[in-house]
């Protein structure tokens, strides 16, 4: 039976040299082969352009593989198309055919087949890179908006923009909560109860930088008890992050009680070095002109956002930000 190995210092740096080798070396072998696919691609659509090659010259390319090299798979006439599709995507943005190449093939066959334009491929590779997205999670975020809610604008309090002035891009308008499973009628206590379950996602629909720090989060004041909803640390914006849930429409008077913990955990709860806490009123509905005129002279750094339970309509969404374009354009006017 063997011994359990003894901490040692060294045995930890021989195994983060080993797991950096692993890693390189998947990251080499995925490169040569996205750069292989890119050359096939290339040399595809050329002759195509060039020769008039079609759909038959290209699947007597793919038998032709599959005839003098069995034991090479990926290469049918299917493939042969996406990678012409990939080449002639990619051919004329340096910077995107720079950072494709650092995900694997079925991330990138994924985005550019399903993203429509260079800012939308741009902002899922990104993410994909730096979340390290699986394709599960990838395709989820796809389907759920992710980058047409990047671009509606968080409804924020003035001195929030002013403490964080990163933080437009940080929070979202709308969060997908349709991994909950929750049915249309729930109570404040399902939805914290089915958050807490799906932690992981849920923390993939708010961005990577959260970290989640407790429920039911205790603040004693005075002689008295309060308790957060959902508590989260923020380690881009360096601030600890309140969420309030409720389940109808948003009223003025829930800005109360959220301004109320910001202010108990900054006293008690945040470290000197940590910037102002920040408060998120989760709502299932809200009337943006009383949001607006709720945040206009709120004195906390919060926001107000809505949840919903069903993946978006991408129309409905993409409609909305048309509108507000608008609404900057006649603004300028």
């Amino acid at each position: 039976m063997n011994k359990p190995a003894i901490p040692n210092p060294v045995f930890s740096e021989v195994l983060q040299h080993i797991q950096q080798a692993r890693h390189k070396i998947f990251s080499q072998a995925n490169t040569t082969l996205i750069d292989l696919y890119w050359q096939i691609g290339l040399t595809i659509s050329h002759k195509v352009q060039s020769e008039a090659w079609g759909k038959g010259v290209v699947t007597e390319l793919a038998h032709y593989i599959a005839h003098n090299a069995p034991d090479v798979k990926g290469f049918s006439d299917k493939n042969l198309w996406r990678m012409k599709q990939f080449y002639e995507t990619y051919q004329a943005d340096e910077k995107l055919a720079t950072l494709c190449r650092e995900l694997p093939w079925t991330h990138n066959t994924i985005i550019f087949s399903r993203c429509k334009s260079a800012e939308e491929r741009t902002y899922y590779l990104t993410i994909a890179r730096s979340d390290r997205l699986s394709k599960r999670d990838l395709e989820r975020q796809i389907d759920a908006a992710q980058f047409e809610r990047s671009l509606l604008s968080a409804k924020l309090s003035p001195l929030a923009r002013e403490l964080h002035p990163d933080i437009q891009q940080t929070f979202k308008d709308q969060y997908v909560l349709e991994f909950l499973g929750l049915p249309e009628t729930h109570s404040e206590n399902d939805l914290q109860t089915a958050l807490i379950q799906h932690m992981k996602t849920f923390i993939l629909e708010l961005g990577s930088d959260f970290i989640f720090m407790g429920e039911q989060f205790r603040l004693q004041v005075g002689n008295q008890d309060f308790f957060i909803d959902l508590l989260f640390y923020h380690r881009g914006l360096s601030a600890l992050v309140a969420f309030e849930l409720k389940i109808g429409k948003f009223s003025p008077e829930h800005m109360g009680q959220l301004s109320f913990y910001l202010e108990a955990l900054d006293r008690d709860v945040k470290k000197p070095h940590e910037n102002p806490s920040i408060g998120v009123l989760l709502c299932r509905d809200k009337d943006d002109e009383v949001v607006e005129y709720a945040l206009s002279r709120n004195l906390s750094p919060t926001l107000i956002a809505q949840y919903q339970l069903q993946l978006p309509d991408k129309k409905l969404i993409q409609a909305k930000l048309h509108e507000l374009l608008a609404q900057d354009l006649d603004g300028e006017r």
